[in-house]
């Protein structure tokens, strides 16, 4: 489903129900980003406000990602991680469709490729929404050669249900223009049962620590993961960062799939 809310996700899935081509129409959505957050990122934080980016898949709350000291710390944490992410999707917006289509074949392909995937029976992954990496291609793909796809449902309090993927045409419209399968939910621990888990990120570090959109989401639904499931986490060239800003309660990936770059192992 849309990445609804990692410590700060997206739910993903702009509303579109078509069977992405696996070849050639996929359309991803990223741009790199630096290594390091700039001295200035005030215009990226302007930028992000001027375009308004498609709903998240998380809700916009940023919740229990507080170190327990002190609210100047909690408040430092958070400036870190808008900025971050400001300038983040700032260049994402500035990829063209070409350059986001590309990127989505990359990382579908280096997906499909991966050793885990090729064993895993179930697969939890998302509908991308936005500029996010596509994953319609990614998500049809598995479907097709018989993994059991299960993909999330934003509730309203931001946790995540899950459903299983039946083809492009088993998926209906959600809430924030979010693409979210229609078949009978399986309840918030159906992720329990994934084999290899998918997730929408903004930037991860070496570290696994990933930046979301804000909402929590994924940090609940992560959480919820075995330490020796594979997490993967998506990302345009550039996203790969020195160091992401993180609280005792954002949940870590084990890998990232990088679009041009291929498969990176974590921590």
């Amino acid at each position: 489903m849309h990445g609804t809310g990692q410590e700060d996700q997206t739910v993903g899935g702009a509303g579109r129900s078509g069977e992405p081509p696996l070849a050639g129409g996929s359309r991803p959505d990223r741009l790199g980003m630096p290594r390091s957050n700039q001295a200035n990122p005030a215009p990226a934080e302007a930028a992000a406000r001027r375009a308004g980016e498609p709903p998240e898949r998380e809700c916009e709350s940023g919740g229990a990602i507080t170190p327990p000291d002190s609210h100047s710390s909690d408040a430092a944490l958070a400036r870190a991680k808008k900025l971050l992410r400001a300038e983040v999707l700032a260049r994402r917006r500035a990829m063209t469709e070409a350059d986001r289509a590309g990127a989505g074949r990359q990382l579908r392909d280096a997906l499909l490729e991966m050793p885990e995937m090729q064993m895993a029976g179930t697969v939890a992954a998302y509908v991308s929404v936005g500029t996010e990496p596509d994953t319609r291609g990614l998500i049809f793909a598995l479907w097709k050669r018989g993994s059991y796809v299960l993909l999330p449902v934003l509730q309203a309090d931001g946790d995540l249900d899950w459903a299983s993927y039946e083809g492009p045409d088993s998926l209906g419209s959600g809430p924030r223009r979010l693409l979210e399968p229609t078949e009978p939910r399986r309840g918030v621990t159906a992720i329990t049962s994934a084999d290899l888990v998918i997730v929408p990120a903004v930037a991860v570090d070496q570290a696994g620590r990933r930046l979301g959109r804000g909402g929590g989401s994924y940090d609940r639904a992560l959480a919820r993961v075995g330490p020796r499931i594979q997490t993967v986490a998506l990302l345009y060239e550039g996203e790969l960062v020195g160091q992401v800003p993180a609280g005792p309660h954002d949940q870590p990936v084990r890998t990232a799939a990088i679009a041009g770059q291929g498969i990176s192992r974590l921590r």
